[in-house]
């Protein structure tokens, strides 16, 4: 991408992200070219896991289901199975045949494609961890929780996909200066921040509710928004190791959201075993 297209207005990158079609993971291709040979047995449940596991794939269901329902059914649409319950398996199939993969996309960008990846990694992790303490709170509508958390990044990762030499030139800049925030990089490089080109993705796109609570104070303290607040920040604290200096204040708010304690949670997130000893993660 020109260097002149990377200093477009915030409402340009709106457009040029709705008017195209998302590339997706490779591995989301492959999982769906294998279900589509076992068409005559394939359920939307399986569908829905393979989508799910793609912030990309999950937007681009959602996008195309969106403007065939009613308004006032949007909010069960930010549903992916839903969504594929309604499409149907043979519709998904036709719909979705010809899909582009990032990999392909930034094949000039090896770099950027390691960027693009380890964004999205963090994103699925940071969805892990939201759904699986949504489970344990007993939490209605898990998914919405799930998909939050998977979609937080959405805007880093599509930059990544569309302006990749820019978004690596935004990395190396907070290597070479490790007190430069991410965000003033952005509105060097960019010309505003990525936060919020999220903000009017998340609008003007309908998705889930939930990830506008990130941009309401008011919302800012409710559960449901620190289910997946917590499980961003531990994915992304974590994402290099578990010495992070960040993380002792991370497991004190998790502690406080699940009502459990320090011994429990470490536990959990398989840095203890059942005795209490540590366990070096994989």
């Amino acid at each position: 991408m020109a260097e002149e297209e990377s200093k477009r207005s915030i409402g340009s990158w709106v457009q040029i992200l709705s008017s195209g079609q998302l590339p997706v993971l490779r591995q989301t291709v492959r999982s769906l070219t294998e279900a589509r040979e076992r068409i005559s047995s394939i359920n939307g449940r399986e569908i829905t896991e393979i989508v799910m596991r793609d912030p990309l794939m999950a937007v681009r269901v959602l996008a195309y289901v969106r403007p065939y329902y009613a308004k006032r059914r949007l909010k069960d649409i930010a549903n992916v199975e839903h969504a594929v319950m309604m499409l149907g398996v043979e519709p998904f199939f036709k719909y979705f045949a010809n899909l582009q993969t990032v990999e392909d996309m930034l094949k000039p960008y090896p770099q950027s494609l390691v960027g693009l990846l380890y964004i999205v990694r963090r994103s699925q992790r940071a969805a892990r961890y939201a759904f699986e303490w949504a489970v344990w709170r007993r939490t209605a509508n898990i998914e919405e929780i799930y998909m939050s958390a998977l979609l937080y990044d959405l805007a880093e990762i599509l930059m990544w996909c569309y302006a990749p030499q820019q978004s690596s030139k935004i990395l190396a800049m907070q290597r070479a200066d490790s007190t430069l925030r991410s965000a003033e990089a952005q509105e060097q490089i960019f010309g505003f921040k990525v936060i919020e080109l999220q903000q009017m993705l998340c609008k003007t796109w309908q998705l889930p509710e939930l990830l506008l609570s990130q941009f309401n104070p008011e919302h800012k303290d409710h559960p449901r928004f620190q289910n997946v607040k917590l499980a961003v920040d531990l994915a992304r604290h974590s994402a290099r190791g578990w010495d992070n200096a960040a993380l002792p204040d991370d497991f004190s708010a998790i502690e406080k959201l699940l009502n459990i304690n320090r011994e429990m949670l470490l536990f959990r997130l398989g840095l203890r075993d059942a005795q209490g000893n540590e366990i070096t993660p994989s």
